[in-house]
This record gives structure tokens, sequence and C-alpha cells, in this order.
């Protein structure tokens, strides 16, 4: 068995600051992730950039009101940002009086991603005036000529880094295209939707105004889910609609979700819903179809709701059974390769896996090898369906597209941003693409150190170590990408120790006098710590709520012995 080294720390560095009003250690927090002024602490509606400056979001609002009496069809995408998107747009338009809308998502299996001219077929069925894409559509040149050439309008709103060659849809809104001055350019899918159902609720004016903020839970969730960067922009989304949802102002799909993952909705926070509510939403997509995510997120029955809430559970939990085998097939594949062989960026296949789930497997492994991973599965005979994640500091799309400009023809489709992309490739370019993926590496990551290490906060002092500083922490959220939640490291005294569920250990340190529990999930090896004996920790601070009362508790990402730090 390899010997346990612990991952070393480095602390995070802290800018000068204007913060006022804050305890040094929080104001030191902030600073260290960009927060420097008291006004970029304001997480209000008012701060938010006007979306009405997001390039093209007033035309498209001119000609979505021109189809207020025609046939509008929603085509979204199969992940969670895709369906909070699809129910945020739907909602909308049946607030503001639209007379028929109706949502289309590809099933990922049978169309594959985006608008494309199969699916075009099918939504010419219902005879659709408009169709606007949420999530999706800024690569589908074929599938809006399609559509634009039997007389459909098309409204593209995504947020996905553009092609070279825009599809000619009559409006595009996406902060990510060439010339747009929106300041964020971090908005998830469901985040440009709701700027466009902000200008058009401007458009159509009174009450209307005000409807898109009723569905700002449903803007937190996708944006959460999608991992994009927490700029002040996004936090202000997300914490709004947290707030609505800790005040039960929230879509009955979200209550439900909530429910069946046993998660507070009083007490939630954005890891909730991205480490709970999202897998269940995004299982739909990943085995089956999506659609009954979007309809749990529709639906204002409560019991409807529960009941498809819990449909979503019994498929997250068969998605947890495929991916658990597959993971382990790809650790031993990894355990395989000695040290010098783990490229500095890692392509798996084996042809048994499910092309839903390499996106997850992908994840798994980039986490433990601290590198970007590409999964693979078989999409045909022909064809391999690849999923990609990557670390800080490598953008996964420009890799794709410097391996596509290196080797033209190479890569079939492919599209994403900075830390998830996705791409089809000929079976038979396998190999080629992973010499070219490394060729890719090298030249626009050259100097690139795969080292992994703990970023942290600091050490924290005895009387830091206690539930009112953890409660002032967790009101300084929410936490998420590029806006981490605060990880501190201490050296701390081994009160009492067990093992819990054969994989967990539970502590109990001594912190002056008082006795501070914590938790090392997955974190069980030979030898456990003595009692007595001192060890460093990397952890979070977490309020352990159980019967009405609120206690510390140290969540322990690692430990080990002082003397082997």
């Amino acid at each position: 068995m390899q010997e346990f080294q612990p991952r070393p720390t480095r602390e995070r560095e802290c800018p000068s600051h204007e913060l006022t009003d804050l305890p040094p250690t929080l104001a030191r927090i902030l600073a260290a992730r960009g927060v420097v002024r008291d006004d970029q602490r304001e997480l209000t509606l008012k701060r938010l950039a006007p979306l009405s400056g997001l390039s093209g979001v007033v035309a498209a609002a001119r000609l979505m009101e021109s189809h207020r009496n025609g046939r509008v069809l929603v085509v979204g995408d199969f992940d969670a940002d895709g369906a909070t998107s699809t129910a945020l747009v739907l909602r909308c338009l049946r607030d503001f009086g639209f007379a028929d809308t109706d949502f289309l998502v590809p099933n990922r299996f049978e169309f594959g991603y985006g608008l494309s001219p199969e699916l075009v077929e099918v939504a010419k069925a219902r005879n659709p005036t408009l169709i606007i894409t949420v999530d999706n559509g800024i690569s589908s040149v074929a599938g809006v000529a399609a559509a634009r050439a039997v007389g459909i309008d098309v409204v593209i709103t995504d947020h996905h880094l553009p092609p070279d060659a825009l599809p000619a849809a009559n409006v595009i809104v996406n902060p990510n295209l060439e010339g747009d001055s929106y300041p964020s350019k971090a908005m998830a899918g469901v985040g440009v939707a709701f700027a466009v159902m902000s200008a058009l609720s401007h458009q159509l004016g009174g009450d209307h105004v005000r409807v898109p903020a009723r569905y700002l839970d449903l803007v937190a969730l996708g944006t959460v889910a999608d991992v994009v960067p927490l700029d002040q922009n996004n936090r202000i989304l997300v914490s709004q609609g947290l707030t609505r949802i800790s005040s039960r102002v929230c879509c009955a799909g979200i209550r439900a979700l909530l429910d069946v993952a046993g998660r507070d909705k009083q007490t939630v926070t954005a890891s909730d819903l991205g480490f709970a509510v999202a897998p269940r939403l995004n299982a739909a997509g990943r085995l089956e179809d999506m659609s009954v995510g979007i309809r749990c997120l529709l639906t204002d029955d409560p019991a409807e709701a529960q009941q498809l809430a819990e449909t979503l559970q019994a498929i997250n939990t068969e998605r947890r059974q495929i991916e658990a085998v597959m993971q382990e097939q790809a650790l031993e594949a990894v355990a395989e390769l000695g040290d010098s062989d783990v490229a500095s960026c890692l392509v798996v296949y084996r042809d048994s896996w499910h092309q839903g789930v390499v996106g997850l497997v992908a994840s798994r492994l980039k986490e433990r090898l601290d590198r970007p991973v590409f999964a693979f599965a078989s999409e045909s005979n022909d064809r391999l369906k690849g999923s990609g994640r990557s670390v800080p500091g490598v953008h996964l799309r420009d890799l794709l597209a410097e391996v596509d400009r290196v080797n033209p023809g190479m890569l079939v489709k492919f599209g994403g941003h900075a830390m998830a992309a996705g791409l089809t490739l000929e079976r038979a370019q396998l190999d080629a693409f992973e010499t070219a993926l490394g060729d890719a590496m090298d030249a626009l990551y050259r100097d690139y150190r795969f080292d992994p290490v703990w970023d942290t906060d600091g050490a924290l002092t005895g009387e830091l170590l206690r539930l009112e500083f953890a409660e002032q922490l967790a009101a300084l959220g929410p936490w998420g990408q590029h806006f981490p939640e605060p990880l501190f490291e201490s050296r701390l005294r081994v009160q009492e120790r067990r093992v819990v569920g054969e994989h967990h250990l539970k502590f109990v340190f001594e912190v002056d006098g008082a006795a501070i529990d914590g938790i090392a999930f997955g974190q069980v090896r030979s030898p456990l710590p003595e009692l007595g004996e001192e060890v460093a920790l990397v952890y979070r601070l977490d309020v352990n709520e159980w019967r009405s009362r609120k206690r510390l508790q140290l969540m322990i990402e690692q430990w080990s012995p002082v003397g082997s730090c």
C-alpha cells in the first residue's frame, strides 16, 4: 500500500482592502477573494450590473413580444442549468400572458447536444412561430439554418464560448460574444435567460416588471449547478435565490428535491444546491430524459412535485451505482501507470461506459490526480463521446480549440468553457487525439505546475474556533467556484477518536479547555492517531444542528501526525 503523503498547504495572499466593520480575519478572507470594498459585500439586486447592458436583450425582448400570440417553443439542454433555464423562461412567458408555450429538450442519446437539424424536424411537428434556445444554441449553425429555412424565428440565449462562425439566428444573447461589453462574462445559461426575461418584463411594463425576480430560486440552482465562477453578479443571483428558498418562496420542485435529499430548507446553502439538488436533477439528463426534471421545476402542485422528486431520487441512485463501477475501473487503469506515465492531461476510455456518466468519472479523476481529464464512452460503432473536467488555470475549450486548429477535422464537434467541455470523436482518432492533446498542453501550458496544494486562509487561533465565528463566516457566503469556502489549518490535540461507518474518522479535539468535534470522511488509515497526540489539520468550519442545538464541527479535508508535516 502506498504510504500516505500529506498535501502541502499554501496561505492565500491578501491584498490591501478598504473593508470596515469586520473583524480582521473575516476582512482578510474576503479580500483574498477579491472583495476589497464595502460595496462589494452588498448582495442586493440593486448592485447587479444592469442587465440591459447585455448585448441583444432588448432586440430579443421585442422579437418575443411580437410572438405573444404565436406558438413559442423553448429548446433546453439536458443538464441542471438547461432545466432551470427552461423552467424559468416558460414560467415567465406564461405569467406574461403568452398564448401558447411549450418546451423541447433533446435526449442526449438520440439527438445529442443543442438545436440540431434532427431536433428541428421534431420541433416542426409542433408548428412553432418562435424557438428560444436556453443554455445552448451558440454552436447550432445547421440547426438554426434549418429552423429559419421553414420560417421559424430563433432567439439564442447561451453562455458557452462562441465558435468562429455564428448561427444565423434572429437574435443572439451571450455575454461572451465578441464586442459584448457586459462586465460579467461568467453568467450561467440561466443567468442569461434571466436577463432576457427581465428585458421582456420591462418591454411589457406594468406588473410584469416584477415577474422574473419570483424565480430567482431557479437562477440560483442553475448557477450553482453549472459551477460557473461566483463573481459579484453571480453571488448576488445565488444569494437572492437562497433567500427565497429559505423563506419558502420557491417553486414546489426545489422544495421537494431538498426534502428527498434530506436538506433543511430554512438553512439552505449553495453547497446544498450543488451537492444535493443538482445531482438529482442532472441524473435524469444523464440516464434518461431531462423532461422529468423540467416538469418537476414547472409544477405548482406539491404532491406532483414530490412524486417527480422521488422519481429523480431513484434515477440518481441508479446513476451512483453506475458511476461507482466506472470510477473503480478508471482508477484501476490509472493505478497501472507509473507516476511518470500520468500525462499532463489524461484520457481514459472503456467501451462499456455509460456516455451520460463519463463527465462524473472525469471529475473524480481530476480531483484525485489534480490535472485535466477527458473520459470517453461509445456513442456509436464509429464514434466516441467525451467529457472533460479541468483544474484552475487550464481552459478546456481553449485546449480543444488548439487541438482543432493544429489538426483540422480531428474533432467532429466540441464546445464548453474553462472547467468543463465535451466533444465527439471518430473512434479511430482516439490515440491521435491523446497525442494532440498533449501537444496542445505543451503549447498553451508548458510552464503549468501540477503540484497539488491546499490553498488555506491560514491558521485559526483558539478564540476563533467557536460557534459564533463559524456563523459569522457562513454569513459571508455564498461560496463556490472562484469564491471558495474558507479552508484553515491548525495543530490540535486529539481527545477522542473513533471509526464510524467503516471509512470515516470521528474526532474530538481539546482547544483551550473546550471540546470540538471533527469528522474526516473517507480518511481511515493506519496507524490511527493516539489519544493526546497532536495532529495537523486542514479543515472547514461547519455549524452542525441537531434537535435545535447548534455545535461547531470541523469538516476535515486532511489530517496527519505533526511529525509527518
